[in-house]
């Protein structure tokens, strides 16, 4: 799949990992049309969630202006939704019954990778996992070496991941590795309801937006999403960041 190249544009906010959470879904655009930001990237993982068709219906909503690539979970939708991946969890034929056919051509259509030229720093590689593969994990702990692996004929300096809904910002093989976190979904030490997102140009804040975390979980629950149970566990006492590295570390990929 060709990479799509945009730019240049002066200010760009990244969200990842929106999954499905209306609530700081909302809280977190407030605050990127606050300050101001040409264009919206998300990273993936977009509707894989307790609300997915309005939060494809938010994301339709901001027209041109926002633009994404694809996640693992919006290619599982798509897989379930075709008949290309076999039900073998609860939510399973839960989830594509969530989508309409609109909301599952949008989440088929997104590309792997985007590269987006931005003022302060130059054309900035954007992608879900990574720019070889959608399910691999990238670390503040990622190695030199898989890390220049990974990124191996990739032109930009700077590379934007999500997946592992952490939220960081590391100079590695001689690249600067970002991932703004998780709007809907973090894995964090902060305190329940915050949204994490990036606003990048001329060079990268990592931006955290507070949001109603009970809405969020009362709307979870009234969904009957068969996973409601465990989201609402990581909303109200996520895993730790050094939990989750060193799992991300030792799979190396995670679908």
């Amino acid at each position: 799949m060709t990479t799509p190249r945009l730019g240049p544009v002066r200010r760009v906010a990244v969200l990842a990992d929106v999954h499905g959470n209306v609530p700081a879904l909302l809280a977190v655009l407030d605050d990127v049309h606050a300050v101001g930001a040409d264009l919206i990237v998300f990273l993936g993982d977009l509707t894989w969630g307790p609300e997915p068709q309005t939060t494809f219906d938010l994301i339709q909503d901001l027209g041109s202006k926002a633009v994404g690539v694809r996640g693992n979970a919006d290619r599982a939708v798509v897989e379930l939704a075709r008949g290309d991946r076999e039900h073998t969890r609860p939510r399973d034929p839960w989830m594509p019954a969530q989508h309409t056919p609109e909301a599952v051509d949008f989440l088929a259509a997104l590309p792997l990778n985007m590269a987006v030229e931005i003022e302060g720093l130059g054309a900035v590689r954007f992608c879900h996992g990574s720019p070889r593969n959608d399910t691999e994990c990238v670390t503040p702990q990622t190695s030199e070496q898989r890390f220049a692996e990974l990124s191996e004929g990739v032109e930009e300096q700077v590379i934007v991941t999500g997946h592992t809904h952490l939220q960081f910002d590391r100079r590695v093989a001689e690249r600067r590795s970002v991932n703004p976190g998780s709007v809907g979904l973090p894995y964090h030490l902060g305190m329940p309801g915050t949204a994490y997102w990036a606003l990048l140009g001329p060079d990268v804040q990592l931006r955290e937006t507070r949001y109603d975390v009970q809405e969020a979980v009362d709307r979870c629950r009234m969904t009957g999403d068969p996973s409601g149970d465990a989201i609402v566990g990581h909303l109200l006492n996520p895993p730790t960041p050094d939990e989750i590295i060193a799992d991300a570390e030792n799979r190396i990929f995670a679908d």
